[in-house]
């Protein structure tokens, strides 16, 4: 088989490694005392944070009082300090400034910008007895400091974010001199940085305080799982599992970059880590330059829509949406999984289209069925150990009282133990070189339990998080301490039980590994830290101007009032964002403008959008700006490693995208798809359905099912997708879930309404400022022996007015008020629900419907196999 020719230069691993470290950590390296102060206090952030994150200050030390103990307006204010100083001290100026050197006046400006940040926290108390009135040294210092936050922001993520959050400052100053539709009173410069800089609003808003309390230890926690040897773990393991089936090594990087991405929050860090050794693989068994680097994006990409992190995602969504952490990544988990069974899916259509094969295993190959066994029978021991855990240390606890933390920390220090002198039973990983002649598939029993180890880390960070259901950053503590006790002890117990290698060598190394982490943890951290501060000017912006209300205006005129138009430009307006800003300030930016008006929009069409489906449908579209051209910087990283056309490559993958694009539009109509009000089984049957909607949607999009599609089995599989994913659509069509009334029905009797009943109230009124103003009000009926009482429990009393039905009270925190019922707004027609057959019928036609489309294709299949093994093999 021929090589697929390269576009571009292949770049070798020390580039790589710059260009992930120029977009993540700072490019810069200094020497000498100065590279003692940045890998210093990189090192002092981490322990920092830790020690904030951790249940151990104490309130009352006998000398020094309350040590330690920081409220969050305080922890905020140092965190953004130590972020300020690192990206000042890493992150080069100009392209052409110095990396083996900090200049003296970026030193002066980490100093300058690290004070302004921290003065929060010095100043505390004297600011807290002045709250709203700013005297000159607040004013002076916070312009010192939007200046330079704005500065570090440029520096480490460029200008798209700056530029957005000076438009939105100019537009907080300027908005008398607006064009009538966005014009606003304006603010004078003390109030501007008082919102913006000495209160909570803005800089040291939400956003930061997120940062603050729990991305970093979930950042920190990644790098110290990434140092202690997990990442090259995941991509051997995957590659011993999938890499003998067809395009292999292609199946593998995705499975191996989803695994990492669970950790990581970098797009480019997650290419660059897996991609140095995937993308060779793929182009040795025929993928073109190009699509290997695309399905490593398309892969890296999606980790970021993985729980339990999210790309940091998952914690800001906690704060805007108001549900607890458990309740987001529960409704975040199903999309993302099938979306990587779909790419999954695309890798197998791809290699069916070329003929490909897998690579050779190691060994003797055993029979599918053999394999089968030995996963159910892993399978059911892992669930018996895990309920004998689970229901081990419910009855422990109570049992042990005081004593159950020392008692299970020793339980949980036995078995990491244990599972070290099980794993030192088989040799130590090491990675092939991706560019041997043959590679041969390691054995997937010995290379999973070499490093069963790894995964206990994320066992307790589970444990935590969904069972004992601590705070994220707590879970995210806990978790790291083990994985600081894993690092510390894992290479001298190897010694130990390997009876090989020097005891006071391996301390060393694992001291040295951990102090790495540390500071790799805090790098990463800079750009995060930086975004989402900077992202609380925006915000901060909003809160100030009122702009938001005006944009829900603006958006409902170029959208018609018609939510899926609505929705179609949020999407394009997050990808436009995205293109130049992180994913985190993406969603932070799009959320605050669009989120609210998407909820508003959809209610007044009738249609209750829960407020997670549309900060979800936001953060998709973030996370798909990294796939894009022009401006798709995983797909430039990807490129580099595979030596393919970047642009190319980003379409290639954006393509490759397409299943993950059409999710949030799905999700936001069907609602099932986020596991909302779902019991266990109807989630076992969504999960099942949209499963295949999406793999046949995925066959549709590329092209390929079981041979090449013609163009009416590509629409009649859409149409079968769609009905998967939609069958209500199709059910409202055959049985109105609704039956229309007059709005008198409400008062005369005529049709007396079951309580409990959801109503559609079709609303003629005014809005706030006096326009007319028509919508759609949701009500459910309370209790009572009629109509009209069942309205009155739920708030509402109606006046009939020369035959038009008003609304005449509506009662203070009711349900009513909830639909936004307002005095004297009149009910033109009423929308009672009526019974109507199980939406999932529909699913039996559609896939009834699938059957020719199996067979027209299996048989054309047949008929081309020998051909496309002749092209193959002369390929």
């Amino acid at each position: 088989m021929s090589e697929p020719k390269n576009h571009a230069k292949q770049v070798d691993d020390a580039e790589l490694q710059d260009m992930v470290a120029a977009t993540d950590s700072g490019a810069r390296n200094p020497s000498g005392w100065q590279k003692v102060l940045l890998l210093g206090t990189a090192l002092c952030w981490s322990l920092f944070q830790i020690w904030i994150a951790s249940p151990l200050p104490f309130y009352d030390w006998p000398v020094v009082g309350s040590f330690g103990v920081f409220n969050d307006t305080e922890a905020r204010s140092i965190h953004l300090a130590f972020a300020v100083f690192l990206a000042f001290l890493a992150y080069p100026a100009l392209g052409g400034s110095p990396r083996d050197r900090v200049p003296v006046l970026d030193l002066v400006l980490a100093l300058v910008g690290a004070f302004t940040a921290a003065y929060l926290f010095i100043f505390y108390e004297q600011l807290s007895t002045r709250p709203g009135a700013p005297i000159t040294q607040d004013i002076v210092v916070a312009c010192v400091g939007m200046v330079l936050l704005l500065e570090a922001t440029r520096r480490a993520l460029g200008p798209p974010l700056v530029i957005v959050a000076v438009v939105f400052l100019v537009y907080t100053f300027a908005g008398p001199y607006m064009p009538d539709i966005i014009a606003h009173k304006g603010a004078g410069l003390a109030q501007v940085v008082n919102h913006q800089w000495v209160t909570t609003e803005g800089v040291f808003g939400i956003a930061l305080g997120v940062s603050t309390s729990f991305v970093f230890l979930f950042v920190l926690f990644g790098a110290l799982l990434d140092k202690a040897g997990a990442g090259n773990y995941f991509i051997k393991l995957a590659f011993s599992l999938l890499g003998h089936l067809r395009g292999g090594p292609a199946k593998a990087a995705v499975v191996s970059s989803g695994m990492t991405g669970l950790i990581s929050g970098s797009s480019i860090a997650n290419v660059v880590t897996t991609g140095t050794f995937t993308v060779p693989m793929m182009k040795k068994v025929g993928f073109s330059a190009e699509k290997a680097g695309a399905v490593e994006v398309a892969s890296s990409v999606n980790g970021q829509i993985m729980p339990p992190v999210m790309g940091a995602a998952a914690f800001l969504m906690v704060e805007y949406v108001g549900l607890s952490y458990v309740e987001v990544i529960t409704h975040a988990f199903l999309p993302a999984l099938i979306s990587y069974i779909a790419l999954v899916y695309i890798v197998h259509l791809e290699a069916l289209k070329l003929g490909m094969q897998g690579l050779p295993r190691r060994g003797v190959a055993k029979t599918w069925q053999a394999r089968l066994m030995g996963f159910l029978l892993g399978f059911l021991i892992t669930t018996g150990i895990a309920l004998a855990v689970y229901y081990g240390l419910g009855w422990l606890k109570p049992l042990l009282g005081g004593a159950a933390g020392p008692v299970i920390s020793l339980l949980l220090g036995a078995v990491y133990v244990g599972m070290i002198a099980f794993a030192a039973r088989y040799p130590e990983l090491q990675l092939d070189d991706p560019n041997a002649d043959v590679i041969e598939l390691p054995e997937t029993g010995p290379t999973f339990k070499s490093g069963l180890h790894y995964l206990l880390p994320v066992v307790v960070l589970v444990w935590c998080l969904m069972v004992e259901r601590l705070s994220p950053g707590l879970s995210a503590f806990w978790a790291s301490v083990l994985m600081i006790v894993i690092l510390l002890t894992q290479r001298p117990l190897f010694a130990v039980f390997r009876r090989s290698g020097n005891l006071q060598e391996a301390w060393k190394l694992g001291l040295a590994q951990l102090i790495d982490g540390l500071i790799s943890g805090a790098r990463n951290m800079i750009g995060i830290g930086i975004a989402t501060a900077t992202a609380g000017i925006i915000v901060g912006a909003v809160s100030q101007t009122g702009v938001g209300s005006v944009l829900a205006d603006l958006v409902e005129v170029l959208s018609f009032g018609n939510l899926l138009l609505m929705l179609l430009l949020t999407a394009v307006l997050s990808l436009i964002l995205g293109m130049g800003l992180p994913t985190t300030a993406n969603y932070i930016v799009v959320s605050s403008l669009l989120a609210p008006v998407i909820v508003t929009l959809g209610q007044e069409s009738g249609l209750i959008v829960p407020l997670i489906a549309v900060h979800l449908f936001v953060f998709y579209f973030g996370i798909m700006a990294d796939v894009t051209p022009p401006v798709g910087l995983a797909s430039f990283a990807a490129a580099a490693v595979s030596g393919g056309d970047p642009i190319r490559t980003g379409f290639v993958a954006f393509f490759y995208s397409l299943r993950t694009a059409i999710l949030p539009f799905l999700f936001i109509f069907n609602t099932d798809l986020l596991l909302i009000n779902v019991d266990w089984w109807h989630g076992i049957a969504v999960f099942v359905i949209s499963t295949i909607g999406i793999l046949l949607f995925t066959a549709a999009t590329q092209g390929y099912f079981f041979a090449r599609n013609r163009l009416y089995e590509t629409l009649l599989l859409l149409l079968i997708a769609f009905s998967l994913f939609r069958p209500g659509f199709w059910m409202d069509m055959i049985v109105p879930p609704y039956e229309s009334r007059p709005g008198q029905v409400l008062l005369d009797g005529s049709g007396d309404i079951d309580a409990g009943s959801r109503l559609r109230l079709h609303i003629e009124g005014v809005d706030d400022i006096g326009n007319p103003r028509s919508f759609v009000a949701v009500l459910t009926l309370g209790e009572g022996d009629n109509t009209v009482d069942r309205l009155a429990d739920a708030g509402l009393e109606l006046l009939d007015s020369d035959g038009k039905v008003l609304v005449d009270m509506v009662g203070f925190g009711s349900r009513a008020e909830d639909a936004g019922l307002m005095f004297d707004q009149v009910i033109e027609r009423v929308e009672v629900p009526q019974w109507q057959p199980p939406k999932e019928l529909i699913f039996i036609p559609a896939l009834l419907l699938l059957v020719p489309v199996v067979a027209l294709q299996r048989r054309r299949r047949r008929s081309e196999e020998p051909a496309v093994r002749a092209e193959a093999s002369g390929g």
